[in-house]
């Protein structure tokens, strides 16, 4: 299965490709991107997916891929040892933390543009701005976003080092996006900038959705519509199966 659909991906960009290359002369921009699938589909057996995102330059540059989650709360909580216990501590909440983060590029960010620039688009996710929903200290602050963003590294929602572009001939390019199994639901947004000179010459974004898909979709949705009832079948569930399980151990 895996192969096939590699191949097909590779059908779609070779078509796109041919039916967009020729047509640079009409386009509007000196970039032009898509993705091999818009959904990504999250179901029982989900262990994690790769998309690839293709497409074409009018001459050469650096393109550099920007991939981003939904945004919502996060708590960070700071582990504090007391009585030779771990506990959580002090904690923050951050706002607008996007869920997934992913950059790719055709050579080291460094090389292609200035620190300047690199912030002001928040390309690494050192240079992430989040704000905090309570006020603290600028140590604190500091302190906390580190840790949120280790956390996230290691949950590989959030890129450690850009993945690598490939560019062909000065004019194609293509990289394959990796979303891992605990990847959370919602729309994405991939934006892809076309470098020279260090300079933006081109953008384009396209969208993507993740959604829960199968059974898991269904006891999802059935949870979120019907939530006292979903406690009442789950506390149900749980009593048989305790009742079931003292059951058999008598017997046994």
């Amino acid at each position: 299965m895996g192969c096939l659909l590699k191949r097909l991906a590779g059908l779609s960009l070779a078509a796109f490709l041919a039916a967009t290359v020729p047509a640079f002369g009409r386009a509007s921009g000196p970039l032009i991107a898509d993705l091999s699938s818009k959904q990504i589909r999250i179901t029982t057996g989900f262990t994690g997916t790769s998309l690839l995102l293709f497409g074409a330059i009018d001459s050469a540059g650096d393109v550099v891929v920007v991939v981003r989650g939904p945004r919502s709360q996060t708590v960070v909580r700071r582990k504090e040892r007391i009585a030779g216990i771990w506990v959580n501590g002090s904690s923050q909440v951050f706002n607008s933390v996007p869920g997934y983060y992913f950059v790719a590029s055709s050579r080291p960010l460094n090389e292609v543009t200035d620190a300047a620039t690199l912030n002001r688009l928040q390309i690494g996710a050192d240079r992430l701005r989040f704000s905090l929903a309570h006020e603290a200290g600028a140590a604190d602050k500091t302190s906390f976003r580190d840790g949120l963003i280790e956390l996230k590294q290691r949950q590989s929602l959030f890129s450690v080092e850009p993945a690598k572009i490939q560019i062909e001939g000065d004019r194609l390019f293509r990289a394959d996006l990796s979303f891992p199994a605990n990847v959370p639901t919602g729309p994405y947004t991939a934006d892809i900038y076309l470098f020279r000179g260090g300079v933006v010459v081109g953008s384009n974004r396209t969208t993507l959705a993740v959604r829960k898909a199968g059974l898991e979709a269904a006891v999802y949705d059935f949870a979120h519509r019907y939530s006292a009832l979903y406690g009442i079948v789950a506390i149900v569930i749980a009593l048989f199966a305790g009742w079931l399980a003292g059951a058999i151990f008598r017997k046994a």
